[in-house]
């Protein structure tokens, strides 16, 4: 019979896969990347209250702890936006990329965050990320360093709400956390969109026909259940092992794109041997992670 580790690993990697589809959606649909979100986590919370477990926990919560989803469900919206920001401004392959840095600002926030020791391999592994980091970027074009620049304020949100959703996962339903935290992301944004317009900002809340087929993708598969899965994995894994395990996503994202998007044409062999680090990254953990616990308990 499968472990509950093992089971929560297999339902990361479709969490991951589902992610990496997003940067796909993320450059084919023509709304702006605060728009594209806002319809994202309209779509994506509306889909959750259709689950009766989450209509009946929801009227169960202390409002405290309500409250404290609700704004890492701000920190969720900042994420997304600023990763679709980035893909805007670059293209998906940049935004995917910057994003495998979670790992790495995960393993030196957590143990300060959530009070647990600093363990040497997670440190070693997120270092290692880094060579595979230079080798993709240094190729790029300078028009896409604002592009990279988001793409790593994107991953250091990612961090940040990964690691508080981990702390919070045990006090409710990952359902009804998803949810509520959906639910934080929509009002946020509604209040961000109006002052961005009245400063001057540009605002169209009119998707192009195909732009609704791929906002629903993006909502239901890509959201409702990519972010359900994720959640309930962090019941058994570390907020560092999912994170290093979604460094996948640009792996997954970009063999997508080339698919999808024909962005093969500008990969160069410097981009697959970065992938490959990361990739060697994200398998060794595990492996390690069960050595280490071994050792401890001699």
């Amino acid at each position: 019979m499968i472990s509950a580790e093992k089971k929560a690993y297999i339902e990361l990697h479709i969490a991951v896969f589902l992610f990496g589809f997003t940067a796909i959606l993320g450059d084919l649909i023509t709304l702006s990347a605060i728009e594209l979100v806002w319809y994202r986590v309209l779509i994506a919370g509306i889909s959750f209250l259709f689950f009766f477990r989450v209509r009946n926990s929801l009227k169960k919560l202390p409002r405290e702890l309500v409250i404290k989803y609700l704004l890492i469900g701000a920190i969720a919206a900042l994420h997304w936006v600023t990763f679709f920001g980035a893909i805007k401004l670059a293209n998906a392959s940049v935004a995917l990329i910057c994003l495998a840095t979670t790992s790495f600002m995960t393993s030196i926030m957590e143990p300060i965050i959530v009070k647990r020791p600093f363990y040497w391999y997670e440190s070693a592994l997120s270092v290692l990320i880094i060579p595979g980091m230079v080798l993709i970027v240094q190729s790029l074009d300078s028009a896409f360093y604002l592009g990279m620049v988001v793409g790593f304020i994107s991953a250091f949100l990612a961090a940040t709400f990964g690691i508080l959703n981990k702390k919070l996962i045990r006090r409710s339903d990952p359902l009804t956390i998803s949810a509520i935290e959906m639910g934080g992301a929509w009002l946020f944004l509604s209040i961000i969109l109006p002052v961005l317009y009245l400063a001057g900002g540009e605002m169209n809340l009119r998707p192009e026909p195909m732009d609704w087929l791929y906002l629903l993708v993006l909502a239901l598969l890509c959201t409702t259940l990519a972010y359900a899965l994720s959640l309930k994995a962090l019941n058994h894994l570390s907020a560092f092992a999912t994170a290093l395990t979604i460094n996948l996503e640009p792996i997954y994202g970009i063999l997508l794109a080339i698919v999808i998007l024909q962005d093969h044409h500008d990969l160069s062999t410097q981009f697959y041997l970065g992938g490959s680090m990361i990739l060697l990254a994200v398998f060794s953990y595990p492996l390690i992670h069960k050595w280490h616990r071994k050792r401890q308990s001699g």
